[in-house]
């Protein structure tokens, strides 16, 4: 017997579950490719939404909150660094709370509802606190969203594709970091905050979409169980004739089950005399791997390096060729196809050749690029030529950083899980590792805008660039020394 159409509607919407009859549309919104892409918008529209106003905080604050000239740099250092504190206060609370959920699509829902609240706030605010309570409401939902996104994709694709997939995610997100800040400076030049809010709105509300169809492969694969005819075949690889990544382990239940038995190494047992805090975290014991530490400051060096970026690019190209806020979002291009390129092909070699050896050449390549920086002067179309060439060569190495970071975490964090399955659950703490990582990163964005700012006004840009390269030449060598093995 059928469902009534109220329960029928429920059932769609993923309200209320009946498992006696299946979903509409079950078959594609449970699908890998679905998932994953589902994941992609959801970060995109996180990382569009804080890149969308970087071009024009400069000149907002100037214009329309009419802050001294002596003043802008610092609040829009203050501006960013908001956003990511706000995003280490919360990302191991989300962790810890999603993965104590039996569903990941419950937070990242309510991941994008505070994202509209906040960006309501951010185009309405007309006085700096109410700037900075935007900021940190994106910040809150930013670590909810990356959270939850990072462990469904994993949960999705398995650990043994996560990089192909990582690499797709990043290559795709990519654009909204660095086509947000051209499409900013270009609505807020011809259309004023209202043109940026409307698009805002519009990003927002596709995600908004996305999120609310997705059903995941476990829920879809219960479905299936209940199903009393049991003939139709779900989003499993064999259903699949173009599937997003080569078959592969495809639950994470049974890729633990088939990781070589060599891996139950005693290095990752956990001791049954823990304190009661991590019990209650239980991601803390695995801080004992210096592997996951050296997956950990990756992350914070990426962030680092990226909030050097958004908080210098526009200011240096309004200072050098006294740009406009939509020149100066265009000066963001050559990072954002460099990464959109080279973002895909580097992921798929951190599966293929290992996570240390991309993450140290990676690190070494930046050193060169980022000195290079000095060349970067005030004057015409031919220095605007060689920063923008600059930017170009900076964006291939910051298309290489993301993954081996969460890939060689996963790695880490699947072995603790294959050693000590009662210690960690059915679900591990998956949720919990990507919060951590995402605190790491976050900690990077805090400093990266304050760091940049502050050297760019003590030494200068060229030397600021300087110390960023030394950063990254230490960042190589804990590569080196820590980062784990081959990937088969």
């Amino acid at each position: 017997m059928g469902l009534s159409f109220w329960k029928q509607f429920l059932n769609t919407a993923q309200i209320r579950c009946e498992y006696s009859e299946k979903p509409t549309g079950l078959r594609w919104r449970s699908n890998k490719v679905f998932i994953v892409a589902t994941v992609g918008i959801g970060l995109f529209t996180d990382l569009f939404l804080y890149g969308l106003i970087v071009p024009i905080l400069p000149f907002f604050l100037s214009d329309g909150l009419n802050l001294p000239p002596d003043q802008v740099q610092r609040h829009v250092s203050l501006m960013l660094a908001a956003y990511a504190a706000a995003s280490v206060c919360m990302s191991l609370i989300a962790g810890v709370l999603t993965d104590r959920l039996s569903s990941r699509r419950t937070p990242f829902l309510l991941g994008v509802t505070a994202l509209f609240g906040a960006t309501l706030l951010l185009f309405l605010g007309r006085t700096i606190w109410v700037l900075l309570v935007a900021r940190v409401l994106q910040g809150f939902s930013a670590a909810v969203v990356w959270t939850t996104g990072m462990a469904l994709c994993l949960e999705t694709v398995g650990a043994e594709n996560l990089g192909k997939a990582i690499g797709a995610i990043f290559g795709f997100i990519s654009v909204g970091t660095f086509l947000a800040p051209i499409l900013g400076g270009l609505l807020y030049d011809k259309g004023g905050l209202a043109a940026v809010f409307g698009l805002a709105c519009a990003i927002l509300a596709v995600d908004f979409t996305m999120r609310l169809l997705v059903i995941e492969v476990r829920t879809a694969q219960r479905y299936e169980r209940e199903d009393e005819n049991g003939t139709d075949s779900l989003i499993t690889g064999a259903s699949e004739s173009q599937p997003l990544i080569e078959e592969g382990n495809d639950e994470l239940s049974s890729l633990l089950q088939n990781v070589g038995k060599a891996d139950e190494d005693d290095s990752y047992r956990i001791s049954p005399d823990l304190p009661k805090i991590m019990r209650i975290i239980p991601i803390l014991p695995c801080l004992a791997a210096p592997r996951l530490i050296a997956a950990l400051t990756i992350a914070f060096v990426q962030a680092l390096l990226l909030g050097s970026i958004d908080a210098t690019v526009p200011i240096v190209s309004h200072e050098y060729y006294n740009f406009s806020p939509l020149q100066a979002g265009l000066m963001f291009l050559p990072i954002g196809v460099a990464n959109l390129t080279a973002g895909p092909f580097l992921g798929w070699c951190v599966d293929k050749l290992g996570t240390k050896k991309i993450s140290v050449l990676v690190y070494l390549y930046l050193v060169p690029v980022l000195i290079s920086f000095r060349f970067a002067k005030p004057g015409g179309a031919s220095q605007v030529a060689v920063y923008e060439i600059l930017l170009g060569l900076l964006g291939i190495g910051v298309a290489g950083m993301g993954a081996p970071s969460i890939v060689e975490a996963s790695m880490v964090v699947q072995k603790y899980h294959q050693v000590n399955p009662d210690f960690f659950g059915d679900h591990g703490p998956y949720a919990q590792l990507y919060s951590l990582s995402f605190l790491f990163f976050s900690l990077g964005l805090v400093l990266g805008p304050e760091l940049a700012g502050e050297l760019r006004q003590a030494i200068g840009y060229g030397n600021m660039n300087a110390v960023l390269a030394t950063v990254c030449a230490l960042t190589s060598l804990v590569c080196f020394q820590f980062i784990g093995e081959k990937r088969k």
